[in-house]
Formats: structure tokens, sequence, C-alpha cells
């Protein structure tokens, strides 16, 4: 374990790529396999920090992600690299804040993942891996082929069975699957299952079984709408779950609108239902024989959509649609679209058997950037050059190595109808900095906006102590908010300076 090991690895192109390792690699094995090991990362779409058992949800039953906690490593303090869909998708793929590669919020006003953006999908493929992407995507219109948006395809997916977004027709027998290109039509099923399906359908048919894959399943649930099947619904329909449900928090946001306390069934059920679709995949995983040299990696895009409530600064808000959202942060603040930590952190377990020691929980602050020079290193793939990689590999954290990130992680939101939402935070190991930028011009554009908004006040939290972030420090910790503050200021500039121009953009 003291000693430098290199792969070895034959690129699609017949060149010999020879990399360091780190010296959680020197335990691998030396069979081809296990030098390229395979990838599954499933993504569930605003799930939160506390809705799973393993992370201490005392109502919703998780079997097979708790089995997947007991096999594999928990992570306590990982993030989504966006506190709504898109720019969470975008930085996981590339590696990247997401305002670097324009993608500020959701799609609309021409807004794309844009072709000269690498993604590690692409990275993999030109390194011999079958790939593959089923699920939501949301970097681009691919209901619109007029748009000319780049597709999955064009990112590095060799196969691809994708919605634009999410399934707002509702998650049973959903109708806007595109595969490769092609308009599907409506498929039978819940959304969740028939994307494993096609999942299972890819694996156990490629070409070359025997050749590295890397595969992205990004689900639909526990987004809205919200509708399980009533067998997994009903389970949840009873006293007990009644009595729990007052235990549970939502950010520090009041839940005050009346009537709506029947619907926490449905969401539970739905992940639930959730936790079954991915214990499906991870049985027929077994069943090729695969689970060995396969690193599995479970997480969200963001933290759970906030429900319909009397809101700071908005008055009575009407969204009838989140009346059955009952996912939880935890003990975090915030939720979905918040900056604060329950609007990123998320959940997340990775498992490698024989790499990875089952069982552990890890503490070490890691982010969805992470994930494309994390992958890179264990396939022996050199990350792209010429251009900003706000990730770090995390090789040596799954390892059960100390890990210290050598540059802190900023999270953004751009929207300014959202008062009660800081524009920006960073997180500096257990220091998170709040900071609140100048009000926007009613005549000024939000690409202008975005271009010179400068961060004007600061909040400071030690995580370490005060994980809900209710103690502001900023007035007993000056000389921290100043080295935090320059910090988040020189990444702000770099970020501002590189982030594209959507001349029809707006948040809405």
């Amino acid at each position: 374990m003291e000693r430098r090991v290199f792969l070895r690895l034959l690129a699609a192109g017949g060149a010999v790529t020879v990399l360091p390792s780190s010296h959680f690699l020197a335990s691998c094995r030396t069979t081809k396999r296990a030098l390229r090991p395979n990838f599954i990362l499933f993504l569930a779409d605003d799930l939160g920090y506390g809705d799973l058992g393993c992370y201490g949800n005392p109502i919703i039953r998780t079997p097979n992600l708790d089995r997947l906690a007991s096999e594999g490593m928990r992570f306590t303090d990982c993030h989504a690299a966006g506190t709504v869909c898109s720019p969470s998708r975008a930085g996981l793929l590339t590696g990247r804040h997401p305002y670097r590669s324009g993608i500020y919020y959701l799609l609309g006003g021409g807004a794309h993942l844009r072709r000269e953006e690498v993604t590690v999908a692409s990275l993999l493929k030109k390194a011999g891996y079958d790939t593959c992407f089923v699920g939501k995507w949301h970097l681009s219109r691919l209901d619109d082929p007029e748009a000319g948006q780049p597709t999955p395809g064009d990112h590095g997916f060799d196969h691809w069975f994708a919605t634009t977004e999410n399934a707002f027709e509702g998650p049973e027998n959903p109708q806007k699957f595109i595969r490769n290109g092609k308009k599907v039509g409506p498929v039978q099923g819940w959304y969740c299952d028939v994307i494993v399906d096609e999942a299972l359908y890819w694996l156990r048919r490629r070409s070359d079984l025997e050749k590295p894959f890397f595969l992205l399943v990004c689900s639909h649930e526990p987004h809205t709408p919200i509708s399980p099947p009533g067998s997994y619904a009903d389970t949840y329909d009873n006293d007990e779950v009644e009595r729990l449900e007052k235990t549970v928090g939502y950010g520090g946001v009041p839940r005050d609108k009346e009537g709506i306390g029947e619907n926490k069934k449905y969401y539970y059920g739905t992940v639930t239902q959730l936790d079954h679709a991915f214990g499906k995949l991870m049985g027929e995983l077994d069943s090729l024989g695969r689970s060995e040299d396969t690193l599995v990696l479970f997480t969200s895009d963001n933290g759970p959509e906030y429900p319909v409530n009397r809101l700071e600064s908005k008055g009575e808000w009407d969204d009838p649609i989140r009346d059955r959202c009952f996912g939880t942060p935890g003990q975090l603040r915030g939720m979905k679209r918040f900056t604060t930590e329950g609007g990123h952190r998320v959940p997340a377990i990775a498992r490698w058997p024989g790499h990875i020691e089952a069982g552990t929980t890890n503490g070490a602050l890691v982010n969805g950037t992470d994930v494309l020079p994390t992958l890179c290193e264990l396939a022996g793939v050199q990350p792209p050059a010429g251009r900003a990689i706000d990730g770090e590999s995390i090789v040596g954290a799954l390892g059960g190595k100390d890990f210290a990130r050598r540059n802190p992680i900023c999270w953004n939101f751009p929207a300014h109808e959202y008062s009660f939402i800081p524009p920006m935070v960073l997180r500096d190991g257990p220091y998170s900095l709040v900071s609140y930028f100048g009000e926007k011009d009613p005549d000024e554009t939000w690409m202008d906006w975005i271009k010179t908004a400068r961060p004007e006040r600061f909040e400071l939290y030690d995580l370490s102590r005060d994980i809900g972030q209710r103690e502001d420090l900023s007035g007993a910790m000056p000389a921290k908010v100043r080295e935090l503050a320059a910090k988040l200021e020189e990444a702000w500039k770099e970020i501002q300076a590189e982030a594209p121009i959507w001349p029809h953009w707006k948040t809405y």
C-alpha cells in the first residue's frame, strides 16, 4: 500500500495511456476488469438528505438502499453540484460549477449543455467504455429537434433512453421517452421501473460483455407529480405514520397548509417504490456476475421539494402539485433551491466490493463535481485539459483515507423572487459562508445581473457544531468572514468571467 502503482490502459484509438493511481488502487487485483471498473451512477430526483432509512428516516422503508450502505460507504457530507435539476446534472457530468457551462437554472431561453463541454461519458467512451443513459436528461430540448441542441448521444452516451425533463403527465405510463433520437410513445409502467428495465435490457445485450461500462440512471421519483402504485402508498396509511411524521423536520420551512396531511403516504410510498426499482437493478447486476467489478454510486440531484407554505416575503403560495411533497432534509436548513445545506447536501452511498470497506461512514466534504475526476482516475483516463475543473478525485476517500479538499465549494441560485434564498454559498471545511448580492434593477436583464452582481453582506455558520445553521457567527468572527469572503469573491469573479450569455434566458 505504500508504493505507487500505475494503470496501463489501452484507449479507444489504440494508444497507451499511463497514469499514476492513488494508494487505494494499489490494493486492486491485477485482472483487466479490476483495473477498469464498471460504473453505475443512480441519481434520484428531489430526494432529501433525511429520506432514507440508513440516513435516519423513522418512517420510510428503504431496504435495498440500506443494504447498499451496509455493503459499502455512506457519505454524511456529500452535496449535489446544484440546488435544482439542470445545474446539478451539468456539474455532475462536466466536473465544473454549472454556471461555467451556462446552466444557471432550468432549461429555457435557449440554455443547454453546449457541445463544447466535455463530459465524463465522452471521456470514458473514448477510453473504450460502453456508455448508457436512461431517464431524465434536463440538459437540452430532446423533444424539439428543430432547436438543434445536443442529445445524450452527442455527450458521449452510446445508448440513451430519455425524457427531456420530468414525467409531468404522471409517472405511470410516461409518454415522452426518446430512444437514440426516435420517439418511443407511451410506455407501460411507472417511470423508475421503466428506466431500470431499459438499463437491464442494455446491460444484457451489449455486444462485448467483457468491455467495461458506464451506466447513468436518472429517475423521476420522488419529483412531482407524485403518484405511486396504491400498494406502496397504502403501506403508510396508518396511525403510527401520523405519530412519527410529527418528528420529521422540513428545513425550517413551516408546513401550515391545512388538509394535506393525508398526502404523506404518497411521498413515502414513492421513495419505497424507488428503492424497489434500485434493488431490481442490483439483483440483476449480481445475476450477471458484475457486482465485484462495479462501483455503484447512489445519490440525489438536490434537496427535497418544499411544500406549499406561508413563506417569508411571499405570502400564501398556492401550488397544489406540491401538496404531496413530504421529503425531509433531516436536521439541515432549507430544501430544494435553497443554498443553505438542505438545498444541496444529499444522501450518497458508494459500493465496490473488495475496494470499499463494507458498512463504513465517511464525513469528507464531497460534491457532485467530483464524479468526473474520480471516475477518470479509477479508469486511468486523463481529465480534460485547458478548462477549469472544480471537482476533485475522492478515490482516497473511497479507500478510507483522509481526504481534505484543496479548494472550497460554491453553490448558486439566481432568483430574486425567492428573496429569502441567498444567491451564493461557499463551504470551506466546516464553515459555510452565506452571501447576499445586490438587488437586481427592474430594467436589468438576468444575464446582465449575473455578469455584474457582487456579494454585499454575509452570514457565517460553523457546521461542526451547528448543522442546522441557526447561529450566525459573522459578528463574532469578522476575521473568518473576511478570509472566506475573499475566497468567495475570487471564485465568483472567475465563474462570472467564464459564464456564457444566453440572450433570451430568464428565471421563473
